[in-house]
């Protein structure tokens, strides 16, 4: 049972069956129970109804009452003769899911009372509309779930003689079973929710156990690898078509097995919908909000885990693709951010761009091979932005000024982008050698920044305090981003539109702005 689980976490079966096996991301499990079907009776899925082989398999965990009661009526009247009639009760027991209809006559009704509207339920509110709304998808999404276990993972395993490996089964259908079981007790808690703020509570309280979804997500892609590869096997495609035929689905099994990525991502739009009609005033507001802060929490982990899980990919196959690096693994160069292919000046073949957290990386092209050119570190980067060809942008090592790059982009967004970023890590990778009075010039809350690591960038790049400036100009030629600039210019550059506009003589300024960074240097000067 996954930790986090709240009321409702044992759950009772209505035939006291037991308890379906841990999950099928479990290999041992899948070879296990793929060895026992095969040396059963080897039963194919001939079952013309949604379920293969059930007298093979575990118990469903939502087993009705009603199924099994018609399951008896069957079994009773299977040993007649033939042309016989079965014998029914007389007055057949009635448990909570057969459909009860009372009838009124007309005659009763009270007095003045319409008979069109006499029987109309209750008209919902938003609020009330809302919460039903994340009810019944709840209920959709588990007879999704309950399809794919039961009608296609069960049935595989019962079946034994399909071209599948165990670790092919595993990793296509991961912890799926998991993911039912979970969300079967959810939905339970659900269903006996009586207020929309009861509905946010479930989510707070199995807040924990939504990280089954972590896995499930983060192995989608092979997932939909190995069921591509099994589409190519004849027998495997007359299987799968088999089984949506046989249960009427108008959609194949890849569809189905995204839902779980689908619905884990949509759980805080449907508490966000939920507040905007939730009255702020009412004491269970605050439960809502803790909801959809709590499951945004959840939906930005997974898709956090998930990029970088691709960039890792990315960047073994950028790894294995370049040629005549001798520096380090590139992982120690931080997140692959951008990378793109451009013409630059003076070059006749396009350049590939890599831009890591803490350095960009030129490449020539070659068919599919990267062949290293040169590198720039982040702290030693500077940035030329406004060039003759409102596309071009230039970037070149302040360590190496004879090392220039007139990058061409092919429109202005690209452009856009590549210098956002850019700017954006040249600032971050000289905020350790900020002093005292620019980080106040600043402002506190960006130098203060999660995701900034003093300590590391000092140890990582020794270079990044080695720059020094000669003499002042006071009308430079050209608009240069250096990182005296880029800390001036930090409240423009972080919306990405900074453009250069030159005004009257910017000589006052710009010895306030040099005296709050080199005040030492000021001092002895004078």
């Amino acid at each position: 049972m996954p930790e986090g689980a709240g009321r409702g976490s044992q759950r009772k079966l209505s035939n006291q069956a037991a308890k379906r096996p841990s999950s099928v991301s479990s290999l041992s499990s899948i070879v296990g129970r793929m060895a026992l079907s095969e040396r059963a009776s080897r039963g194919s899925c001939t079952s013309v109804n949604t379920e293969c082989s059930d007298s093979d398999r575990t118990a469903s965990l939502s087993s009705s009452a009603s199924s099994a009661s018609l399951q008896d009526v069957h079994s009773s009247s299977s040993s007649l003769p033939y042309g016989a009639v079965p014998a029914y009760p007389s007055s057949p027991q009635r448990n909570g899911s057969d459909i009860s209809l009372d009838l009124t006559p007309l005659s009763q009704l009270p007095a003045g009372a319409n008979p069109a509207t006499a029987a109309s339920p209750p008209k919902l509110s938003r609020l009330e509309r809302v919460a039903l709304e994340i009810v019944e998808t709840e209920q959709a999404y588990v007879r999704d779930l309950k399809s794919i276990v039961e009608d296609y993972l069960g049935c595989i395993i019962d079946c034994g003689d399909l071209p599948l490996k165990p670790e092919e089964v595993s990793t296509l259908f991961c912890n799926i079973e998991d993911i039912y079981e979970f969300n079967s007790e959810l939905l339970e808690d659900l269903e006996r929710s009586p207020h929309a703020a009861a509905i946010a509570e479930c989510f707070i309280e199995r807040s924990e156990a939504f990280d089954i979804y972590t896995l499930y997500c983060m192995n989608y892609p092979n997932s939909v690898a190995v069921l591509r590869d099994c589409m190519k096997n004849k027998s495997l495609v007359g299987f799968f078509q088999e089984r949506q035929t046989t249960l009427c689905h108008s959609l194949p099994l890849e569809t189905y097995l995204l839902k779980p990525v689908q619905r884990i991502l949509k759980y805080h739009l449907l508490l966000q919908e939920l507040a905007k009609h939730f009255d702020k005033s009412d004491p269970g507001y605050e439960m809502v909000e803790d909801a959809i802060i709590t499951m945004t929490a959840v939906a930005w982990y997974i898709n956090d885990m998930k990029r970088k899980q691709e960039h890792a990919v990315r960047l073994q196959e950028i790894e294995s693709l370049l040629t005549n690096w001798t520096g380090p693994d590139l992982n120690g160069f931080g997140e692959l951010v951008l990378e793109g292919s451009f013409r630059v000046q003076r070059v006749k073949k396009e350049r590939a761009f890599f831009l890591f957290d803490k350095m960009l990386l030129i490449a020539k092209k070659r068919l599919e091979l990267f062949i290293y050119s040169t590198h720039i570190f982040c702290c030693n980067l500077l940035l030329v932005e406004t060039m003759k060809d409102p596309l071009c942008f230039k970037v070149s090592d302040q360590t190496i000024p004879k090392q220039q790059h007139i990058v061409q982009t092919k429109n202005q967004e690209e452009k856009r982008l590549w210098l956002h970023y850019l700017k954006k890590l040249i600032v971050e990778n000289h905020l350790a050698s900020l002093p005292q009075k620019a980080r106040q010039v600043l402002g506190d809350n960006f130098c203060q920044s999660p995701q900034f690591d003093q300590d590391h960038l000092k140890k990582s790049s020794p270079r990044c305090n080695e720059y020094h400036r000669g003499r002042r100009q006071s009308e430079p030629p050209e608009f240069i981003y250096t990182p005296e600039k880029a800390k001036k210019s930090l409240p423009l550059l972080l919306e990405g539109n900074l453009s250069y506009h030159r005004g009257r003589r910017q000589s006052a300024p710009t010895k306030d702005f040099e005296t709050a960074f080199h005040g030492e240097s000021g001092e002895n000067a004078s």
